[in-house]
């Protein structure tokens, strides 16, 4: 293995121990290995076998190398001009969210245009592995979910699970399934930390009690503990709160759980409970009333909205390039404070009457993007639960901020250390300050110029980079780019159908 060789795998290992929140120790431990070892290997300093980068690879839940013909790169060719329309695909927050709770239903599910990506593909194969059948009906994405009578919770595909993150969704309506079961989880979703402990709050509720050990959530449930007053989310999360529907839309009696999310992916699944028969008020509120049934036995059709952060998405890439193309089937309602921002920036554009999304509620435009002198907004940019600016929406304000004029502060109050993903724009050419773990301090115009760089293991700031690719002056590589297959279906291809030159490519050996 060459030294350049040893020192980019090394990179890449310690990215993505960083992004997963573990020590050098921490993943020592999993590899029951040494400290002083993961640090060499880290520096570039140690020959590494497949078979060892396979098993950190599993450990950080990171496509660190892929074995047999490697990993997927795209060289991108600019600056680029786009021009045309692109119709947005239906979300895949809102995707993840039905498969989890097609388990509710022991009827056949029909998911209409589901976002096809990798994070879907997992949880279809941890689904398939209960003894679920899955079908793609045909090239419009419709997937069919059948149950079996009874789920087979002892052969859990843990390989699957522990490359989603989606798997602890599968608490909430598997807790009236089995009073024991266990799933297997990412690495460093460890019991306490921000993001997993207000999900066990909330299912205490309904009797579930988690404990876990060697990589899995050891669920034990209680039947005779119901809700008896409402229940109180200590973080208004979007998956917290959908775990929390999920689970009591299986309560045949009254939940209300309040401080709820109101976000889209929520309301989409709120939507799906109301065809199974579930009663659910105060939908796009805080307060959210549900209603359940003792069982769920029914035949449902559903199609889920489109997705707000695919719309962000290309309307940055047509702010970044300075283009004019129409971006179809906007889901309006989840964008309205990120627009409002714009135009407080000069974005200038052009949007049709509101029409119904193919679920009856969510309410649609079309945008078409006009050529825009951006200046730096006058206060700082930061996400707030919905009706707010999206969390996910943040990072492309980082690219944006980049072709206005002055400075722009962006708070990521949410993510411990995602801002620090951003900061590869200087790579481009691009004046991107980090100030703490939180907070980028971004000075433009920029002249964005090619660079070759190892994509972040970040979703959005990984996308964020390959938008500012397609403005860069020469050829830019954007090395294994897994992670953005996780979230989006052909971005590059569809991006390419607009004018953009983009080219995959793998290194092969």
């Amino acid at each position: 293995m060459s030294e350049g060789y040893k020192g980019r795998i090394g990179n890449l290992i310690r990215d993505a121990r960083t992004h997963r929140g573990l020590t050098q120790a921490q993943l020592a431990d999993r590899l029951n290995t040494s400290q002083s070892a993961i640090n060499r290997i880290e520096k570039g300093q140690q020959n590494l076998t497949l078979e060892t980068i396979a098993r950190i690879s599993e450990a950080v839940d990171s496509e660190i190398v892929s074995l047999g013909i490697g990993p997927v790169h795209l060289r991108v060719t600019g600056p680029t001009t786009l021009s045309g329309s692109i119709e947005v695909k239906t979300s895949k927050n809102a995707g993840v969210a039905l498969l989890c709770a097609s388990l509710l239903n022991r009827g056949r599910t029909t998911l209409r245009k589901v976002a096809r990506i990798e994070e879907v593909n997992r949880l279809i194969e941890v689904l398939n592995s209960l003894g679920v059948q899955t079908r793609w009906l045909n090239d419009q994405n419709d997937l069919e979910i059948v149950p079996p009578r009874e789920l087979r919770l002892d052969n859990v595909d843990e390989e699957a699970a522990r490359r989603t993150r989606s798997v602890i969704m599968f608490l909430g309506p598997l807790l009236h399934r089995a009073e024991e079961f266990k799933l297997p989880y990412a690495g460093g979703c460890n019991l306490g930390e921000r993001t997993v402990e207000p999900h066990m709050a909330a299912l205490r509720s309904f009797g579930l009690e988690v404990k876990a050990t060697d990589g899995a959530y050891n669920a034990l449930v209680n039947p005779k503990v119901v809700p008896g007053r409402p229940i109180v989310l200590t973080e208004r999360g979007d998956t917290v709160t959908e775990n929390a529907l999920m689970a009591a839309a299986l309560h045949p009696g009254t939940t209300v759980i309040r401080n709820a999310s109101s976000n889209y992916m929520v309301q989409d699944l709120c939507f799906y409970l109301q065809r199974l028969g579930v009663q659910v008020e105060g939908i796009g509120t805080t307060t959210l009333t549900v209603s359940g049934l003792e069982s769920i036995d029914v035949d449902v059709d559903y199609a889920p909205a489109e997705d707000p952060i695919e719309a962000m998405s290309l309307l940055a890439a047509a702010i970044v390039t300075d283009s004019e193309i129409t971006i179809r089937r906007v889901p309006i309602e989840f964008l309205e404070i990120e627009l409002a921002t714009l135009e407080e920036m000069g974005f200038l554009y052009e949007r049709s009457e509101e029409y119904v999304a193919a679920n009856g509620q969510t309410r649609l435009v079309d945008i078409t993007t006009k050529h825009s002198i951006l200046r730096a907004p006058n206060d700082k940019i930061h996400p707030m639960p919905f009706p707010g600016l999206n969390i996910d929406n943040l990072p492309f304000f980082a690219v944006i901020a980049a072709v206005a004029t002055g400075q722009t502060l962006l708070h990521d109050w949410v993510y411990e250390n995602r801002a620090i993903y951003l900061t590869e724009l200087t790579k481009l050419g691009g004046q991107v300050k980090l100030l703490d773990p939180h907070r980028v301090m971004v000075e433009g115009p920029t002249h964005f110029s090619g660079a070759e760089i190892v994509c972040p293991p970040a979703l959005r700031p990984a996308v964020v980079i390959l938008l500012a690719m397609l403005a860069s002056k020469g050829t830019s590589v954007l090395r294994s780019t897994y992670v953005i297959s996780r979230g989006y279906e052909d971005l590059a291809e569809r991006l390419n159908e607009l004018g953009a030159n983009i080219e995959p490519f793998r290194d092969l050996s």
